[in-house]
């Protein structure tokens, strides 16, 4: 009985320890789509009332875990039944990332296209109700890219350790998708709040001019030129993870890229942009063609 309780012990000491140095093999292959990950996500919990940052970055984060639970089966079943499923479905969320991405460049050189109401247009003040819908729209599109960026993340760990036994697969596989959302969520939450935390060292001491009160100015200082940089940083995040799903789940494009002799980012970059003002024209094309039609 003991012999058998120690070897079960042993088979979970290796099962631990295959799934530790894989799960370096993967999250070396992930780090990219990580990174662009945070900027994306930063850009999108930044903006809100001070008061209301960490309830709006805690709402996203129960989200992104609800969206690694529900990718994490589903991947598992389609990488072994259906493996064409995944190259569809990584296809239309690089359609989606490569939209938002494209509007965005486009809002910024034709602000208010959508039609600003004249509550928008005017400075008076937006009333409580006006701003929590607003936060819920940004909200639940902060999710929607979460679930893209999850889907790929999930697909490529998945795919680094698509050579070991299924067990090892779902360990490394969901190790990495619980990092990339308390890692990213955790270093977002750092960032929203870097001008708090500079208010509290200038507040440290009742001296003036000290070290803690240049740190802080600092902080203060820095967090809106990190929240605009991210801004254009989580834009062109979104235009390069679309671009390097499309040449690297599309033979043609990437045969593509292998013709130009481009460098492969500004080629991916270059690609979802492309792809992504198609998807705008068409998009912007049938709802201007729905309005008319209900009319």
């Amino acid at each position: 009985m003991a012999s058998g309780f120690f070897a079960v012990l042993d088979d979970i000491a290796t099962l631990m320890d295959d799934v530790a140095t894989m799960g370096k093999v993967a999250g070396k292959k992930t780090a990219g789509i990580l990174g662009d990950d945070l900027a994306v996500n930063a850009e999108k919990a930044s903006g809100f009332l001070s008061s209301r940052e960490l309830p709006v970055l805690w709402s996203i984060t129960k989200g992104s875990l609800l969206n690694k639970l529900i990718i994490l089966p589903v991947a598992f079943l389609l990488s072994a039944f259906v493996p064409v499923a995944v190259t569809v479905i990584l296809i239309i969320g690089g359609l989606y990332l490569a939209y938002e991405g494209a509007e965005k460049i486009y809002e910024f050189f034709a602000p208010g296209h959508h039609g600003a109401s004249d509550e928008e247009a005017s400075d008076a003040p937006v009333s409580e109700e006006a701003a929590l819908q607003t936060e819920k729209k940004k909200v639940k599109s902060a999710i929607i890219t979460d679930f893209i960026l999850s889907v790929e993340i999930v697909i490529i760990a998945l795919g680094s350790v698509s050579d070991q036994p299924l067990s090892v697969q779902i360990g490394v596989v969901s190790l990495i998708a619980l990092l990339a959302t308390v890692g990213v969520y955790g270093i977002v939450a750092i960032i929203v709040r870097m001008d708090d935390f500079g208010f509290k060292l200038i507040d440290l001491n009742k001296e003036d001019d000290t070290f803690s009160d240049k740190v802080g100015g600092l902080l203060v200082r820095a967090l809106p030129i990190v929240i605009k940089s991210l801004s254009v940083i989580g834009t062109i995040a979104l235009l390069l993870v679309s671009g390097g799903l499309f040449v690297h789940n599309l033979d043609f494009v990437h045969h593509l890229e292998e013709a130009i002799h481009m460098p492969a980012m500004l080629f991916e970059f270059l690609t979802g942009l492309v792809v992504g003002f198609i998807v705008l024209l068409l998009v912007s094309a049938g709802m201007k063609l729905w309005k008319t039609l209900k009319t």
